[in-house]
This record gives structure tokens, sequence and C-alpha cells, in this order.
């Protein structure tokens, strides 16, 4: 992870090199010498180019000095970058939540079950909480451990529960109750209102 996060640093920086140059092409005096390292790293994994001998040769007739080395963003690299930046940053390990929040870690077919929920939210009579959506939408996915995290506070952690019951009386009974086991809350229907009834089994 260090190393794929050298080369996004370095490849940022070829790309605002690249803005600034007349051809296009970002030299080896542009970039510092670790920049240049992780730049033909990260052009192994195909997110950066670097110039042929005959670009090279070109390039050296324009710049009326021999060029060794030259880069650009590949069309990949620009749109990692570009999606990066639009993406929101992940929560550090370390930081402490707010108050009232809690972390909340799904599985892919409860995150799967929960967007569903989302979706068709405007349709509902019971909608999801304020904010869940949101926290949807900006979920982090860990590869390595195969879950969906998300930091709810009290009422969306409730209105998961509620997605997940809906799920249950479509067949699905395995989100709910893993739901209710590793976060202490279920839900029942209020046989007076008709209406779910969180319950805090913890």
């Amino acid at each position: 992870m260090r190393g794929r996060k050298a080369w996004f640093d370095a490849l940022r920086v070829l790309g605002e090199r690249e803005r600034e140059a007349e051809r296009g092409w970002v030299l080896s005096a542009g970039l510092l010498p670790h920049h240049q390292q992780a730049v033909q790293a990260a052009a192994r994994q195909g997110l950066a180019e670097l110039a042929d001998r005959e670009t090279r040769a070109e390039l050296s007739v324009w710049e009326d000095r021999p060029i060794l080395w030259a880069a650009r963003l590949s069309p990949s690299g620009h749109d990692v970058l570009t999606y990066m930046d639009a993406s929101p940053a992940p929560a550090a390990q370390h930081e402490s939540l707010p108050e009232g929040e809690s972390m909340v870690e799904l599985r892919p077919s409860e995150m799967d079950a929960l967007r569903v929920y989302v979706r068709v939210g405007a349709l509902l009579r019971v909608p999801p909480a304020e904010g869940l959506a949101d926290r949807v939408r900006t979920a982090r996915f860990d590869q390595a451990r195969n879950r969906w995290s998300l930091r709810l506070d009290a009422g969306q952690v409730e209105s998961v529960a509620y997605a997940f019951y809906l799920r249950s009386m479509g067949g699905s009974v395995t989100e709910a109750n893993r739901f209710a086991g590793a976060y202490g809350v279920a839900v029942q229907v209020d046989v007076a209102s008709g209406g779910p009834r969180p319950i805090r089994l913890q």
C-alpha cells in the first residue's frame, strides 16, 4: 500500500507538470528522482506512459538537447486520479468517532440489501433515517476483510435493522439475524400501529 501511495503522489505531480508541458511530455528534469522512479513503477501498471525511442528523438529535436527520459499520464492514470480525487477520503483507522456514532461493518450481501432499501426509500411509508443514503454512498470497502464500513448514528443503525427486517420478510433472514447478533438491534412490527418497533438486544 505504501508503494501504491508513492505512485499516486508521483502521478499527481506528473499530471501537474504535464499540464504545463509545451509538448505534453514531462522530462526527467521536471521530476524529483524519487518521483521519476515511482512513475516508472506506475508505468508498469499502465498508469503512466514512458516515451519510446522515436518520441525521445522528436523531443530532443524540439528541446535542442538529448532527451533520455520523458513520461505522461496514461488515460487510465488520468482517470484513476480523477476518480480518487472525487471520492470521499477513508476515515483513519485511529480516528475516534463522534459521540453517538458507531462503526458498522456489513458483508457484501448485507450491503446489497441496504442499497435496495435506500434506493426505494422515497416509496416507503417508513423511509430510511436521515443521512443514511449518504452514509451508504460513502461507505468504504475493505477487500482483504470483505466488509463494507459505515459510520452510523443510533437512528441509522435502527434503519439498517429495518432494512434487514424487510429482507427477512422476503425470505432471507440471514442478514437480520447476523446484524442483531453483531449490533444488538432487531425490528418487530407493532401490531397496534403497524409500524416497525426497534428492539435493543444489548
